[in-house]
């Protein structure tokens, strides 16, 4: 027999949240341009928007906030971050970041030259920004079944060391500014990597003098799901997954907003010194001195112990991975299309198959994420044709094969009573789905435009 299970917590302190109208919701998707990034939170019932700094901290971190050591340099609270991360992933060298796009910046500002290739498994909106930022193009070099939301492959967020070896070949080692390796794969559907692939790519590329810098923000969610689907890794604990992991890299960039279970911060981790030598240099004039960087030691103190409580036990990462796939098997059975197998921090809606009757360039699952917003008040996002932006070189829209909407969950936040009303809103949604029309740019921003566009619907023909 199945045993239900419950969350590894129980409930402190609560916040009220708004239960709006219709009537409401209609008004305020309207002001917000059909983007569900520009409605105002007062506005939104479920905020599945992110997981991104929406976790609720424990008590444990609540307490570590009151010893925090404000000094402007030498903070022991730095090196108290120093030791979590040390201990924990395994690198020894910290550069401390407001979050995780301030890492992703000089990441790519001191590895990346004009002209270079970023071989990678899947772009990431903010991480590709600052790579073409730099002077670099990224290549996607992940596994074909990533991009087939039907596909139960395992671990689709694995890099296929063939296309790898074909970028390798054409531009030359020396023109690979780095591997980019995303744990948990997001614009997938948090798909996980295996660790026989960490390893196979960290092996290649080590005999070839190219670095492995992993994007490690969700890995403690790939660490469970190696430990859940890859043979020879069923009795071992997260945590000594997780080690394994990150010792197949070069380095890595967080952003502390997930796993870490913690509301701002990231880091940029290596292990060369002269790498981090470069990285501080930069970090002075774009977040801060070497031992804050963009956050005040009461931050550093809630994340030394949130990097330590993420892996103290398997059975928070168990529960929160299990909240996720509750929502998507409950949408499943109704016969909602998602990306299967179900992700490691949201469940992600197929709006190229719910709303068949739109073209890509009508915005379908922007369409779909303001149509749930107006039915239930639940905040979801756009992950697709929008969020691709458009080719530097053509200025044509990208089209990517993926057309989703994201319902990220955050992490010790929402009851199940909370995934069952979500549940029945996308339901009743997908039900009616004929009725969605498709949408049309009123302000298209230049960069990463999926933050701040605005829409307006088609007008439909008399």
């Amino acid at each position: 027999m199945n045993r239900s299970w419950a969350e590894p917590w129980k409930i402190k302190m609560v916040e009220p949240i708004s239960v709006t109208t219709r009537e409401h919701r209609e008004a305020a998707i309207v002001e917000a341009g059909y983007n569900t990034f520009l409605l105002k939170s007062d506005d939104v019932y479920i905020d599945l928007l992110t997981d991104s700094g929406t976790t609720a901290m424990s008590d444990r971190q609540w307490a570590a906030m009151m010893i925090g050591d404000e000094s402007y340099a030498g903070a022991r609270s730095f090196y108290k971050l120093v030791e979590a991360v040390h201990d924990v992933y395994g690198y020894e060298e910290l550069i401390p970041t407001h979050q995780g796009r301030g890492a992703e910046h000089i990441l790519s500002q001191i590895l990346i030259s004009p002209g270079d290739v970023i071989p990678g498994n899947m772009y990431f909106t903010t991480t590709r920004y600052h790579q073409e930022r730099a002077g670099g193009t990224f290549v996607d070099v992940i596994i074909d079944e990533a991009h087939d939301p039907t596909s139960m492959h395992p671990f689709k967020g694995n890099i296929d060391l063939d296309k790898l070896a074909a970028v390798v070949e054409e531009f030359g080692a020396e023109r690979v500014a780095y591997v980019s390796f995303e744990t948990n794969v997001n614009l997938a559907g948090g798909q996980p990597a295996s660790m026989a692939n960490i390893k196979a790519v960290y092996d290649y590329c080590s005999q070839r003098g190219i670095l492995v810098m992993l994007d490690a923000t969700r890995a403690v969610e790939n660490a469970y799901m190696i430990q859940q689907r890859e043979a020879g890794y069923e009795d071992s604990s997260v945590a000594s997954i997780l080690s394994e992991i990150t010792s197949y890299s070069d380095g890595a960039t967080v952003s502390s907003k997930k796993d870490n279970l913690v509301n701002i911060g990231g880091f940029l981790a290596v292990r060369d010194p002269e790498l981090a030598r470069k990285a501080r240099a930069l970090l002075v004039a774009f977040e801060g001195l070497h031992t804050y960087g963009g956050m005040a030691g009461r931050d550093m103190e809630a994340l030394a112990e949130g990097i330590r409580e993420m892996v103290r036990t398997d059975d928070h990462v168990r529960s929160r991975v299990g909240q996720v796939e509750y929502l998507g098997n409950r949408l499943i059975k109704f016969g909602v299309p998602v990306v299967t197998p179900i992700g490691g921090h949201g469940v992600f809606l197929d709006a190229a198959r719910i709303l068949e009757h739109l073209d890509q360039d009508e915005f379908p699952a922007q369409a779909l994420a303001a149509a749930i917003y107006v039915d239930s008040g639940v905040r979801g996002m756009e992950r697709g044709i929008v969020s691709a932006g458009r080719d530097p070189l053509t200025g044509e829209n990208r089209r990517p094969n993926l057309e989703l909407v994201r319902l990220t969950i955050p992490r010790r936040v929402y009851t199940q009573s909370h995934m069952d009303v979500v549940a029945e809103s996308v339901i009743e949604v997908f039900n009616n789905r004929e009725s969605i029309g498709g949408l049309t740019f009123t302000y298209e921003p230049e960069d990463l435009r999926f933050f701040q566009a605005r829409f307006a619907p088609i007008a439909q023909d008399a």
